[in-house]
């Protein structure tokens, strides 16, 4: 066999792999663009008599993304914007897998169902149920240098449903918070980068109880009790704070034409078993379709934790999200959106959000995303982003130096170039 007979050799088994590709998706060409899920293309287990017969469906999705940061910081981090917070580097930010028994909402008969998440990559880190209050991330993974993959369960919960009224729906055990507009889970979001608020003002998961019911065909009532160990049932264990319990819950309008919502959503209660201050929250959240295919959300969270600072000074922290988006096709739409966020007392921020390190102090931090959502398939979502953040103060942005020093910050501002994609099974 010649020299170049040999170095191609390795090549003919992809070729043919290739080859094969080729034909089966030329002969279901329909399939790859009808499908919903990767796993439509591969067998369906949804579809299998085992799963149907038990009411399951599994799923889930990769996210990975990069980006770029002007500003090109010594230590890759984009200052205090978390989830893409890597300075030129791909990260995995979800491996995500779930398996669901969607209760019967509309039913006359009792039903029960439940749903279990498990999360690998980068955004693990971020949605840990360990309720610290100095933000929501494991300091134990940062002590032992693991400080970007890890795994988290961010959802583990029953759901009974009690045909009482207009139906009853129970949440318990470990599940993602009601309160915002953004959520963690990649696929639900426009955009791949996240407000302030979301990051920093909010809740990410509860352990507790959760009711629900429809009131009218329009309001829609939620409530229950939360427990945590040291946030007042945010991001709360299950292992932790089970003396401690608070409340959540909230109301939501929606129109007839389903084109506009209202939805306050609030929790409260004490911050732990030791300390009987209050740590409260409220979110309001407003979406109205304009015309067709041209949405607008409204946003403004508010939230307070007595003696939290030095156990004498009251912390606060509110902000104002607004958002537009258009829809150019069906698989189309170009959005942007304009955030500002007051961190009172420097309580709620930490630069950047991985790393111990003080809080820079009072602040104002302002930042305006603009970007496409694009789905050339069903399964597949790519997520252009450009973001320009700003703040009052220095020290929010440009981080140096290594996590010893604390990684502090020399620029009030920032500007990011961002994309991910979105493979959904």
């Amino acid at each position: 066999m010649s020299r170049t007979v040999r170095q191609y050799f390795p090549l003919k088994p992809l070729l043919t792999t290739l080859t094969l590709a080729s034909i089966s998706t030329a002969h279901a060409a329909s399939d790859l663009y009808e499908a919903k899920g990767l796993l439509e293309l591969a067998g369906n287990p949804n579809e299998s008599s085992f799963l149907k017969n038990l009411g399951l469906t599994v799923g889930g999705w990769i996210n990975a993304g990069v980006t770029y940061n002007a500003n090109d910081p010594g230590s890759k981090f984009n200052g205090p914007v978390t989830f893409g917070d890597r300075s030129s580097e791909l990260q995995l930010n979800q491996l995500y897998l779930y398996v669901q028994r969607a209760v019967n909402a509309g039913g006359d008969s009792w039903d029960v169902g439940g749903r279990f998440d498990f999360m690998y990559g980068t955004d693990a880190v971020f949605t840990q149920a360990y309720g610290s209050p100095r933000g929501h991330w494991d300091l134990n993974l940062i002590k032992n240098g693991e400080r970007f993959y890890d795994i988290a369960l961010p959802q583990a919960y029953l759901e009974i449903y009690a045909p009482f009224g207009k139906g009853i729906s129970a949440k318990i055990g470990h599940f993602y918070t009601i309160i915002g507009n953004e959520v963690v889970t990649a696929p639900d979001n426009f955009f791949y980068s996240h407000a302030y608020t979301m990051q920093y003002g909010e809740p990410f998961t509860h352990t507790g109880i959760l009711l629900s019911t429809p009131l009218t065909d329009n309001f829609t009532l939620s409530g229950g009790a939360v427990t945590g160990s040291t946030t007042a049932g945010w991001d709360g264990a299950w292992d932790k704070g089970l003396g401690n319990w608070a409340f959540l819950g909230g109301v939501t309008w929606t129109s007839d034409d389903k084109g506009s919502s209202v939805a306050l959503t609030s929790t409260s209660g004490e911050i732990s078993e030791q300390d009987k201050n209050n740590w409260s929250l409220y979110s309001l959240v407003i979406k109205h379709d304009i015309i067709e295919g041209l949405h607008y959300t409204f946003q403004h969270d508010h939230g307070w934790a007595n003696k939290v600072l030095g156990g004498t000074q009251d912390a606060e922290w509110y902000g104002i999200n607004q958002y537009l988006t258009y829809d150019i096709q069906d698989n189309l739409g170009v959005g942007i959106r304009a955030e500002w966020f007051r961190d009172d007392d420097g309580f709620r921020v930490a630069s950047p959000g991985r790393t111990l390190t003080a809080f820079p102090g009072a602040n104002n931090y302002y930042a305006v995303t603009a970007g496409l959502n694009w789905k050339p398939l069903k399964w597949l979502a790519v997520r252009p982003n450009v973001r320009y953040d700003w703040s009052d103060n220095a020290g929010a942005f440009d981080n140096v130096g290594s996590a010893a020093a604390g990684y502090a910050g020399a620029k009030k501002d920032q500007f990011l170039f961002s994309t991910d994609v979105v493979v959904s099974f």
